[in-house]
C-alpha cells in the first residue's frame, strides 16, 4: 500500500460515522467563496472586515457540520433547506418551462391547480375547498 493510499484509508477512518459535505454545506461552502470573491473587490475597511468575518462564520459551520457525529441533526437541518429552498426553487422553475399548461394557486387553501394554456378566460373551481379562481389561461 502506498502513501497517498493509506492517507485515503486513514480519512475515510476518521469520516465513518460522520456527516460529511451534504447539499446545505455545499451551498455554504459556495457562499463563502463567492463572499470571499467579493472581498477582493472591495475598497471599504469596515465592509471588507464584514464580508470576511461572515465567509469565516460560513466555513467553520460547514467544517463543523461535515464532521459532526450527530446525523439526525444534520440530516434535519439539511432536509429543513432542502424543503424550504431547494424543492421550491424546482417547482417554479419546472411550472416556468412548461408552456402547455398554466398553474393558478387557491387563495384559500394554497392547493396549486393546472388549467391548459390558451383557453383563455376562465373560472376554475378548487378541486380541495371548491373556491373559484378567475384567471387567464
Amino acid at each position: 500500500m502506498n502513501f497517498f493510499q493509506k492517507i485515503g484509508n486513514s480519512l475515510a477512518r476518521f469520516m465513518y460515522g460522520r456527516n460529511g459535505v451534504d447539499q446545505l454545506g455545499f451551498v455554504t461552502l459556495w457562499a463563502a467563496i463567492i463572499l470571499d470573491v467579493v472581498n477582493l473587490f472591495v475598497r471599504n475597511q469596515v465592509a471588507y472586515s464584514i464580508l470576511s468575518a461572515v465567509a469565516m462564520v460560513l466555513t467553520i459551520w460547514m467544517v463543523f457540520r461535515m464532521f459532526s457525529k450527530n446525523l439526525s441533526k444534520r440530516r434535519a437541518e439539511n432536509a429543513a433547506y432542502m424543503n424550504k429552498v431547494v424543492y421550491p426553487l424546482r417547482q417554479a422553475l419546472s411550472r416556468s418551462r412548461d408552456k402547455e399548461h398554466k398553474y393558478f394557486t387557491c387563495p384559500n387553501c394554497r392547493t396549486v391547480c393546472r388549467v391548459p394554456r390558451g383557453k383563455g378566460r376562465i373560472v376554475i373551481t378548487c378541486p380541495k375547498c371548491g373556491a373559484e379562481i378567475h384567471g387567464k389561461s
